[in-house]
This record gives structure tokens, C-alpha cells and sequence, in this order.
């Protein structure tokens, strides 16, 4: 039978470089396995040596002490630890750049406006609730359109903020959470999606799926900065809303759809340009206001004929 020699805790430090003092750690904290002499002393079997450098590593890449049991007690590998450390890290990352982004935001104002910045950017502190606060927002105003739908508008219209956010984007984007919270942007965003003033719409889920479709057309338009002009994108969006009040796109249901709703409140034009400065793509939104001042500018032709 072959006699296993034991090595005391002080070979043990001299061969693996850690600290005695370490190694007792590691014993208490159960990491690392050692018998007792009957004097009472601490020593250790051959794989100890390997066990203690392979913690020694770990430790050296700031593995914690409870991702380490888990590794040496075979519940996690290595890989698993090591890639669940690096996702907390980018988060940690995530976050401190997020943060120095708004110190940058608030210093992008003069000094004697410090207070009424760090106010208005106290709404996207947190960035995920910000997000949260604009797609509910978009939930409500489409709800009676189909989930998926809903979900295409809101990748397309509701932009995430990067850690690393210039001082516009974090302004811009605190400036959209006070507005969908603010009761008269609701109310003014919901009338100017449907063209609420002029009555008799049968089946709204109809017309905003007809509206999306249109926006979709002229949004290659607003990318390219045409003037709002009439065409086949106009056509459709007219058609969309005398459909939906079973009547017809005539001249002079145009005249009553611009009668009705002149043009979008000021409320709405400034939540889309507020898009634009987050996004380089036309949103929906932007996209709409093209074809009502393309509906502005079709009245307006006729008028001078």
C-alpha cells in the first residue's frame, strides 16, 4: 500500500506562493481540505498543492469565493463562472458610464442652471425605467392594435439610451418622459394619431394599422428630407381615414380633415423632433407629420387652382 505523504501548511505556502495566513482562510471558509495531526496541526494531501493554485487564479481574476465552491465542488464550470462574471461586469461598466454621462449632462448647462438640470435629468437616472415609462405610454395610445404590431412600433419609435449617452441624448430623452406623463401630450397625441376632430371612425384598430402602413411608405421620404408634397403615400393615408368613416377620399373630406385638425399641436411636433435627435432612422411619428403637412400642402394646391 502506497503511503500518501502529507504536506504541512507551511510547505504548502512555500511551494504554492500563498500566505499562510491565506490558506487558514481558505480551510475555515471550506475551500480547501486539510487533515490534523494529533498535535492539532494542519496538513495536506498531494492535490492540495493543485487545488490552492487553481483557487490562487481564480481569486487573481476577482472570481468570488462563492463562484469558487461552486467550481471546485463541480456545480458550475469554469466557463459558466467566468462568463456570469464578465455579464456583472459589463453592467457594473454599463452603469459607471451611465453615470459619468449624466455628471456630463449636467455640466453641459451653465452653472447657474445646475439645479434646474439636475431636475430634469433626474428622470433618466434610471434608464430602463425611462424606457419603461415611454413604451407604456405607446401601449396605451395602440391599444387596440395586436401585441405584435405594437411591439414593431415601439422598436422602431422607442429608442434605448447607450451607457455612454451624450449630453443631448439624455436631455432629449428626460424631455420625453415629462411629456407622456403630462395629461394634455396624451390626449394631444392620441387626437393627432386619428384624426380625433373629425368624426365617425368605425373601426380604429383598422385605421391604425392603415396609418402604419402609410408612415411606412413615406418614411424613405422624411429620410431623404422631401418637402411634404401630395402623392400615392398621401393617397393612402387619406384613404385610410375616409375608409374608416365609410366615406370617400374626395376633396372635400381633405378640406374637413385639415378644417378639423389644422396640423399637430405643438405638443406632438416636439416629441417627434425630440426623436430625431435620438435616432438617426424617421419614426413613425415623423413620418405622420409628413403626411399632414404633405394633406396641408394637397388643400393648399387646390386652393390656388
Amino acid at each position: 500500500m502506497t503511503q500518501v505523504r502529507y504536506t504541512t501548511i507551511g510547505e504548502l505556502a512555500a511551494r504554492s506562493g500563498v500566505a499562510v495566513r491565506t490558506i487558514r482562510f481558505y480551510c475555515d471558509e471550506g475551500l480547501l481540505d486539510a487533515t490534523r495531526t494529533a498535535t492539532g496541526h494542519r496538513v495536506f494531501d498531494p492535490a492540495a498543492v493543485e487545488r490552492l493554485m487553481l483557487l490562487r487564479r481564480l481569486r487573481s481574476f476577482g472570481i468570488g469565493l462563492s463562484a469558487i465552491q461552486d467550481i471546485l465542488t463541480g456545480a458550475r464550470s469554469i466557463a459558466e463562472v467566468v462568463a456570469a462574471e464578465r455579464r456583472t461586469l459589463d453592467d457594473d461598466i454599463d452603469a459607471l458610464n451611465h453615470r459619468r454621462a449624466l455628471l456630463r449632462a449636467v455640466e453641459s448647462g451653465t452653472p447657474d442652471r445646475c439645479d434646474e438640470h439636475l431636475n430634469h435629468l433626474a428622470a433618466v437616472i434610471d434608464p430602463r425605467a425611462a424606457r419603461e415609462a415611454l413604451i407604456t405610454f405607446w401601449r396605451r395610445q395602440l391599444s387596440p392594435l395586436p401585441s405584435s404590431s405594437i411591439d414593431g412600433f415601439l422598436a422602431m419609435n422607442v429608442p434605448e439610451l447607450t451607457p455612454d449617452a451624450p449630453p443631448e441624448h439624455l436631455i432629449a430623452y428626460a424631455e420625453l418622459v415629462a411629456a407622456v406623463s403630462n395629461p394634455d401630450v396624451s390626449v394631444s397625441v392620441h387626437d393627432t394619431l386619428r384624426h380625433h376632430a373629425t368624426p365617425g371612425v368605425r373601426d380604429e384598430r383598422r385605421l391604425l394599422l392603415d396609418i402604419a402602413d402609410t408612415c411606412l411608405e413615406a418614411a424613405p421620404h422624411v429620410a431623404a428630407a422631401t418637402p411634404p408634397t401630395p402623392g400615392p403615400e398621401l393617397d393612402h393615408y387619406v384613404t385610410a381615414h375616409a375608409t374608416a368613416r365609410s366615406r370617400r377620399d374626395t376633396p372635400a373630406f381633405r378640406h374637413q380633415l385639415l378644417r378639423d385638425a389644422p396640423g399637430a399641436s405643438p405638443h406632438v411636433r416636439r416629441y417627434w423632433q425630440l426623436t430625431t435627435t435620438l435616432t438617426p432612422e424617421p419614426t413613425s411619428g415623423t413620418a405622420q407629420l409628413w403626411l399632414s403637412d404633405a394633406l396641408a400642402a394637397s388643400v393648399e394646391s387646390e386652393g390656388r387652382c
